[in-house]
């Protein structure tokens, strides 16, 4: 039986399984900036500005 290392079989499934991971893990590093008070009020008076809304 000949083996060939070149095959590839299953790299992309492999890539994709990575790519879901990675997201996976900045959406908890998000949650987590996002659970911050500090943060929330920022964001809040940055979108209330942008909208031209006096919070």
């Amino acid at each position: 039986m000949k083996l060939d290392i070149y095959k590839d079989d299953g790299a992309i499934t492999a890539e994709y399984a990575i790519a879901t991971l990675a997201g996976v893990a900045f959406a908890g590093l998000m949650l987590l900036v996002l659970r911050s008070e500090e943060v929330r009020s920022m964001l809040f008076k940055l979108v209330g500005r942008a909208l031209g809304l006096e919070i």
